[in-house]
C-alpha cells in the first residue's frame, strides 16, 4: 500500500487529516450538536423530569396510602376496642337482667309458695273446726247416751241434753287446756 498521496507527490501523514476533512466534520458535528440540543436534550429532559415526578408522585402516593392505611388501622382498633368495651357492657347487662329476674321469678315463687302454704292452712284450720264440731256432736251424743246409762237417767229432752253435752265438752276443754 501506497500511503503517498496523489497531488503534489508528497507524502501524506495518516495520522494528520486534511483540513477539507476538518471543515466537513466540524460542520456535521456543529449541525449535529444543534439537533441534538434542539430537538434530543428537550425531549430527554422532559422524559428524565415525567421519569422523576412519576417516581416522586409514586413515592408520595405511596406515602398517603401508607398513611391512609395506618389511619384507618388505628381507626379500626379504636372501633375494635369500643365494640369488646360494648360487648362486655351488653354482657354485663345481661348477667344484671338475669339476675333480676332470677330475683323476681323466686320472689314470685316464695309469694306462691307462701300464699299455697297459707290456703293449705286455712284450709287445715277449716278442716279441724268441721272436724272439731263432728267431734263435738259425735262425743256428745255418746256421752249422753253413756251417761244416761250410768246414771240411768233418760236426757231426751234435746234442751237438756245440750246443756248437758255444752258443760261436758267445757270440762273436756279445761282439763284439756291444763
Amino acid at each position: 500500500m501506497n500511503f503517498l498521496a496523489a497531488e503534489g507527490g508528497e507524502p501524506h501523514n495518516p495520522i494528520i487529516p486534511l483540513w477539507q476533512e476538518v471543515v466537513v466534520g466540524g460542520v456535521a458535528f456543529i449541525v449535529l450538536c444543534y439537533v441534538l440540543m434542539k430537538f434530543v436534550f428537550p425531549r430527554m429532559e422532559q422524559t428524565f423530569q415525567a421519569r422523576v415526578d412519576a417516581i416522586e408522585g409514586g413515592i408520595k402516593r405511596a406515602e398517603a396510602a401508607q398513611a391512609e392505611a395506618n389511619q384507618l388501622l388505628e381507626q379500626y382498633r379504636a372501633q375494635l376496642a369500643e365494640a369488646r368495651t360494648d360487648a362486655a357492657k351488653i354482657r354485663d347487662d345481661a348477667r344484671a337482667d338475669a339476675e333480676g329476674i332470677r330475683q323476681d321469678i323466686l320472689a314470685k315463687a316464695r309469694e306462691e309458695s307462701d300464699r299455697v302454704i297459707q290456703a293449705g292452712k286455712d284450709a287445715l284450720a277449716a278442716e279441724r273446726a268441721t272436724i272439731v264440731r263432728e267431734l263435738r256432736a259425735e262425743v256428745g251424743t255418746i256421752a249422753v247416751d253413756l251417761a244416761s246409762k250410768i246414771v240411768g237417767e233418760s236426757l231426751a229432752d234435746e234442751a237438756r241434753r245440750k246443756g248437758t253435752v255444752d258443760r261436758f265438752l267445757s270440762d273436756l276443754e279445761s282439763t284439756g287446756a291444763r
